[in-house]
């Protein structure tokens, strides 16, 4: 039987939520993924807020850095991130449910280019994120 692109996807996200104990302690949740894409989402709580009564930029990241994460193994391949960088554009408040929407932009050989907009209930940008991942050995799932 051979399954299709969004199978793939949705079986390896599987795969991975199920050990994904950091993305589940924080809160939040796997809303959408299909081949390169990806979405999570949060909602800003006390407990995410900084010295500001903001919510902390790490948070932001690790929401971003997850959606991407779901993003580039996607295709029933073991990737990692090489490296990741964020524009924080507008603080995420307490109460807010914040939406990392992850796509690929390009995916070549091991390597993979991936864009996320981290953005409010409201639809305003909170921050972009870029990452590039690298493929390593390994699969989700047996096909």
């Amino acid at each position: 039987m051979t399954l299709s692109a969004e199978e793939i996807a949705r079986r390896s996200a599987d795969a991975m939520w199920a050990n994904d104990d950091a993305s589940k302690w924080l809160g939040m949740s796997l809303d959408a993924v299909g081949p390169g894409t990806a979405t999570t989402s949060l909602t800003v709580e006390k407990h995410h807020t900084n010295g500001h009564d903001i919510c902390h930029g790490g948070y932001i990241f690790t929401l971003a850095d997850s959606a991407f994460a779901f993003a580039c193994n996607s295709y029933n391949r073991i990737v990692v991130a090489q490296h990741n960088t964020i524009t924080f554009i507008a603080p995420g408040k307490l109460g807010d449910r914040l939406t990392a929407q992850a796509r690929e932009i390009a995916r070549y050989g091991r390597s993979g280019i991936y864009d996320v907009r981290v953005s409010d209930q409201d639809g305003r940008p909170i921050a972009e994120f870029r990452g590039a991942s690298r493929q390593i050995d390994g699969k989700h799932f047996e096909e």
